[in-house]
């Protein structure tokens, strides 16, 4: 009654028999739902037609992100791709993860399955769960992809956890996200995480760490950086 669509129709858009649901219904579900901004991009992927996804062969980091990587050796710092796949990254990055992070590396398998991200990474429950909502987004955006489905049915299988946030039904685009990690060397280190797309891919995103200047986490980047630190940790 609050969408201003009969039972009927409502029933056959659940059940997906209804084909072809118009935009202007999927705002009139969203509002009578109340859903934010996110979860209204998420029920109209829903709704849309998938298209097929051709072979993934492997992606190469998009020259201006690559640049803008450069010029942030001073912080954390990586591109990320398909898959979250690890594309680029400051040294600095993988000091303070205490990984190398080397190309290719899936940084969505080494927040969920790597013990060290559990140990490394103190509110990883919360960044946890927002990375399995996030996965949950992409799968609407891209239903016939087959890595993406595989992957994710090997992380429901890895953790009982993993597959109940998933059948929570969460879903989360790639946003901001407050991360506290504890550092062996270190200690506490606190990190806003700004994401920037790349403009010609839509796969490709730069992550950066950031964090007040003048703060105890920025008094304590330089000293990671130091090399002797750096062979300490790897």
């Amino acid at each position: 009654m609050a969408a201003g669509l009969s039972p009927d129709y409502y029933s056959r858009v659940e059940q997906g028999r209804q084909a072809n649901v118009s935009r202007e219904v999927l705002d009139a579900l969203a509002r009578a739902l109340r859903l934010d901004e996110v979860e209204r991009a998420h029920l109209h992927d829903l709704a849309a037609p998938g298209r097929p996804v051709p072979a993934f062969t492997g992606e190469r980091a998009d020259p201006g992100l690559l640049r803008m990587l450069a010029a942030l050796d001073h912080l954390p710092a990586l591109i990320l791709g398909r898959y979250g796949h690890v594309l680029g990254r400051t040294p600095l990055l993988a000091a303070v993860l205490g990984h190398p992070m080397p190309p290719e590396t899936s940084l969505i398998r080494w927040v969920l399955e790597d013990h060290g991200a559990r140990e490394r990474i103190v509110n990883w429950e919360t960044f946890a769960r927002f990375t399995v909502a996030g996965l949950r987004r992409e799968q609407a955006r891209h239903p016939h992809d087959r890595d993406t489905r595989r992957m994710i049915a090997e992380l429901r299988a890895s953790d009982p956890l993993i597959a109940a946030w998933w059948d929570d039904h969460e879903v989360r685009d790639y946003a901001s996200v407050r991360k506290h990690l504890r550092h062996p060397i270190a200690g506490d280190l606190h990190f806003d995480i700004e994401i920037l797309a790349a403009p010609h891919d839509a796969h490709q995103r730069l992550i950066v760490y950031t964090c007040p200047p003048g703060s105890p986490t920025a008094r304590l980047l330089p000293i990671l950086r130091a090399p002797d630190v750096a062979l300490i940790i790897g």
